[in-house]
C-alpha cells in the first residue's frame, strides 16, 4: 500500500510538472477582447458621467472594481469550459497553474486598494497606475505557458501604469487612464493568443 501511494504521489508531481511546462489553451480570445471592450465602455460612461477619482473615490471604485469582476467572472466561466475541453486529462492542472501565476497579482491589487483607500486615500490617484503595473506582474508570470507575444502585453502594461504615475494626480481626473490601457491591453493579448494558438495548430 505504501508503495501504491507513493506512485500515485510521483503521479500526481509529474502531472503538475508538465502541466507547468505545457502552452495553457485555456484562456478564450473572444472573451478577452471582450473584456477590452468593456474597459473602453465603462470609460466612456465615466467621462459621460463625470465621475472623478478624487472628488467621488466610491463610485470610481464601485465602478471599475465591478467592471474587473464582470471580466474576472466571465473570463474564468470560459477558462474553465475551454481548459477542460483541450486539455483533458491535465485541465485541473493546468487550471492550477494558471491561476497559481495571476492570483498574487490580484489579490495584491485587491490588498492595495483597501489600503489606500483606509489609510491613504490623499494617494488613490496613484491606483490606476498601480493597478495597470501589477497587471503586468501576472501577464509577466504567465507568460511562460502563453504564446510568446504575450510578453509584449506585459510590457504595455508595465510601460502605462509608469507613465500613469509619471504624470501624476492630473490624469487621475482623465477616464481614460484605465480605459486605454486596459482596453488596448486586453485587445491585444486577445490577438496575440488567437494567432499564437492558430499559428501553433498549423
Amino acid at each position: 500500500m505504501p508503495d501504491v501511494r507513493e506512485a500515485l504521489s510521483e503521479i500526481r508531481s509529474i502531472r503538475g510538472h508538465v502541466a507547468r511546462y505545457t502552452e495553457f489553451r485555456g484562456y478564450g480570445p473572444l472573451t478577452l477582447a471582450g473584456t477590452g471592450v468593456l474597459a473602453l465602455v465603462i470609460a466612456s460612461l465615466q467621462k459621460l458621467w463625470a465621475i472623478d477619482l478624487e472628488l467621488e473615490p466610491t463610485r470610481f471604485l464601485a465602478m471599475w472594481i465591478g467592471a474587473a469582476a464582470i471580466a474576472l467572472t466571465s473570463i474564468g466561466i470560459e477558462t474553465f469550459a475551454r481548459a477542460r475541453r483541450i486539455h483533458s486529462s491535465l485541465a485541473m492542472q493546468m487550471l492550477h497553474a494558471a491561476l497559481e501565476q495571476f492570483l498574487p497579482a490580484i489579490v495584491a491589487g485587491i490588498l492595495l486598494t483597501a489600503v489606500l483607500l483606509r489609510a491613504a486615500p490623499q494617494s488613490l490617484w496613484m491606483l490606476p497606475g498601480l493597478w495597470q503595473m501589477l497587471f503586468s506582474l501576472g501577464v509577466f508570470a504567465s507568460c511562460r505557458f502563453l504564446p510568446r507575444a504575450t510578453f509584449s502585453v506585459g510590457v504595455w502594461y508595465l510601460a502605462t501604469g509608469m507613465a500613469c504615475l509619471a504624470i501624476g494626480p492630473n490624469a487621475a481626473a482623465s477616464p481614460w487612464e484605465m480605459g486605454i490601457p486596459f482596453g488596448i491591453g486586453h485587445l491585444t493579448v486577445a490577438g496575440v493568443l488567437q494567432f499564437g494558438y492558430r499559428r501553433d495548430q498549423e
